[in-house]
């Protein structure tokens, strides 16, 4: 909530443009608060977001720290790119990692906002939370899904040697047309969707459904992109991972079943882990040899957009 490029700004919840005084900033709160609260015949979730706000701009320290972090100074920004990692103090294996995750996304978005912005106007700064926020949905849609999958690929190198992940696999002509994640672990080899929907989603005969899905079928289109890796390949997926920010789902993990025979489990990113670790419910096994017999046929004909 309030964290990806998708999601309202604190003020945009309460309803007061960031020049608001403290006075009107308390008015906006209280009011919001009666307008949602599930009692008087609001919307939960709504309630909920307006009492987040209001920790998050209703002090002057809590506000001049929110300011600094989503682009209402001209102090630090968020959303950049890539960055040096600092020293490791953990000298555990990681993950083997292949590919740029979020990769794809990220030029794309670089791309069109200056596109956007206009031929000849500088953009010294295409992360600046206040530009983020100013541009079209699709733009904002692009910077989310990369640091979605960028999340997705921090969590799966810490699980350590024992998994091994390739990231934006091409499944077809277009760019677009791209498998996010696939992770071969011992609980399993799996095709993952890394999504950023910006609001709480449901499900529907085994699809996610929602007015920011928008009609489309990210379920389907998943299980489609996975199929040709695994003919191309010559490889059994054992089942497929939704990953979602925690604040699009209203449980951790939510098994869906069999989707066109493949077991399929939507996660919140926090519990992405857990999942990898015990398993998708219903997904086969990999070990010894046939692990090894996997991971070089994917590592022969696994191609990147």
């Amino acid at each position: 909530m309030f964290d990806s490029p998708l999601s309202a700004s604190a003020y945009e919840v309460l309803g007061v443009d960031p020049t608001a005084t403290a006075d009107e900033i308390k008015r906006a709160f209280r009011l919001r608060l009666r307008e949602t609260h599930p009692d008087a015949g609001g919307d939960a979730a709504a309630f909920i977001q307006v009492q987040r706000a209001w920790e998050l701009i209703g002090t002057v320290d809590a506000r001049a720290s929110y300011d600094r972090g989503h682009g209402f100074t001209e102090e630090e920004v968020t959303w950049n790119g890539w960055q040096a990692p600092p020293a490791r103090t953990d000298t555990r294996p990681k993950a083997r990692s292949y590919g740029h995750p979020g990769g794809w996304h990220r030029e794309r978005y670089l791309s069109l906002i200056r596109e956007w912005a206009g031929h000849g106007v500088d953009v010294p700064d295409p992360y600046d939370p206040a530009l983020v926020r100013s541009a079209p949905h699709e733009l904002r849609r692009m910077l989310a899904d990369a640091l979605a999958e960028e999340e997705t690929a921090r969590t799966v190198s810490d699980l350590g040697m024992g998994f091994t992940v390739w990231h934006d696999v091409a499944t077809g002509q277009r760019a677009d047309d791209k498998l996010d994640h696939v992770i071969l672990s011992p609980s399993g080899l799996y095709g993952v969707l890394s999504e950023d929907f910006g609001e709480t989603v449901r499900f529907r005969r085994g699809e996610i459904i929602g007015p920011a899905v928008d009609g489309a079928a990210p379920i389907a289109a998943l299980l489609a992109r996975m199929r040709v890796i695994a003919r191309a390949a010559r490889v059994r997926f054992g089942g497929a991972i939704v990953v979602l920010p925690d604040d699009d789902l209203d449980q951790a993990i939510t098994p869906l079943g069999k989707v066109r025979g493949v077991p399929v489990v939507v996660v919140r990113r926090s519990a992405l882990h857990t999942v990898l670790r015990q398993g998708v419910p219903g997904a086969r096994d990999i070990g010894g040899n046939e692990l090894f017999d996997v991971r070089t046929r994917l590592q022969q004909s696994v191609r990147f957009v």
